[in-house]
């Protein structure tokens, strides 16, 4: 069975295997980081949780860079970065239905970036929930990715111009601007390239912590 959920509220109650989908742009981002060689990434909930974390601090407040950290949630800004070790992500959406998802058998993290790859791990569970972590009102990107991957799993896929059309026409998208730091439009580029890493991204929570590390399924 596979279901779709949206925000916080149904990340709060998702069961089984559960994939947090966040494509503008937390994890898209993700993929990016770990492409620039990072270990794994610390989710937090938090800036002060983020502050309190050793590593190469990424994330926003309003999609914008916070004070004290490294990196914004930027994935082009990622490209031709040479990074090592662990980083740390706070983020307005998807780290939160990370924190929440506290019903999960497995979490994953999704996004276009490592759309088959996420599918390839997950196939053959019983039950699968794919959370479109945007507001509800919203993130026709996330719904988008998530449709996606459930017509993946069920062996029905969907055309790809499709997706890529609805995030390029959400209104997330309609924020990026080639002169804003903080939301260079070449961010929807990262976003919509479809597999383009072959690994997914799987969470572990240990001693009070969730950390994310690469998946080669």
């Amino acid at each position: 069975m596979v279901r779709i959920v949206r925000g916080v509220e149904g990340a709060r109650a998702a069961s089984g295997v559960v994939v947090v989908i966040d494509v503008l742009r937390a994890f898209t981002t993700t993929a990016y980081a770990f492409g620039a060689g990072l270990a794994e990434i610390a989710l937090v909930a938090t800036v002060e949780e983020a502050l309190a974390v050793p590593g190469f601090r990424m994330g926003e407040v309003g999609g914008r860079l916070i004070p004290g950290f490294d990196h914004d949630n930027s994935p082009s800004r990622l490209v031709g970065r040479h990074l090592a070790g662990r980083g740390v992500l706070r983020t307005s959406a998807g780290t939160q239905c990370v924190v929440a998802a506290t019903g999960a058998s497995e979490v994953w993290l999704g996004s276009l970036v490592v759309a088959s790859a996420t599918v390839r791990a997950v196939a053959g569970h019983r039950e699968v929930t794919l959370v479109a972590s945007g507001p509800p009102e919203g993130a026709e990107e996330d719904l988008a990715c998530a449709q996606w991957m459930a017509s993946l799993i069920q062996g029905t896929p969907r055309l790809q111009e499709s997706v890529v059309s609805a995030v390029r026409t959400s209104r997330a998208a309609a924020k990026y601007h080639s002169d804003d730091p903080d939301f260079p439009h070449e961010d929807i580029d990262c976003a919509v390239a479809i597999d383009a890493f072959d690994f997914a991204m799987k969470v572990e929570r240990r001693a009070g912590h969730t950390v994310a590390r690469r998946f080669v399924p």
